[in-house]
């Protein structure tokens, strides 16, 4: 199944932006969708996802408040909309589809990949 990412860039501290994943229509009906990041040197890390029937985890700490996951059934999108960004949120950002429908922070346990967009939080 093909996921593509879109939507990063360069903001400065305090900025928002909104990523954006578009999925095959299978992916989104049946399937979750999650939010992982990855900045250098570290471990990827789960940041929150939304299954088929829109039920929503959040997974990461840093983010609660500040990062909201949404679907748009009619564009076949998954966005993950950032607020109030801050440098150690420079990463890159990828979504994956888990199809078993199940919402969990384990990236191995998640199918397929898209390639993962560069955000970058200037201070």
């Amino acid at each position: 199944w093909r996921l593509v990412e879109s939507g990063g860039g360069l903001v400065q501290a305090g900025g928002s932006l909104k990523l954006s994943c578009s999925v095959d229509r299978f992916v989104l009906e049946y399937l979750a969708i999650g939010w992982f990041r990855q900045a250098p040197g570290k471990e990827r890390e789960a940041i929150s996802c939304i299954n088929s029937k829109n039920e929503t985890k959040e997974f990461l700490g840093s983010g609660q408040g500040r990062f909201t996951i949404s679907k748009d059934n009619a564009k076949n999108i998954v966005s993950l909309q950032m607020n109030s960004l801050e440098p150690e949120d420079t990463a890159v950002y990828s979504c994956a589809a888990e199809d078993t429908n199940y919402c969990h922070p384990w990236s191995t346990g998640y199918e397929y990949w898209g390639q993962g967009t560069q955000v970058t939080v200037s201070s």
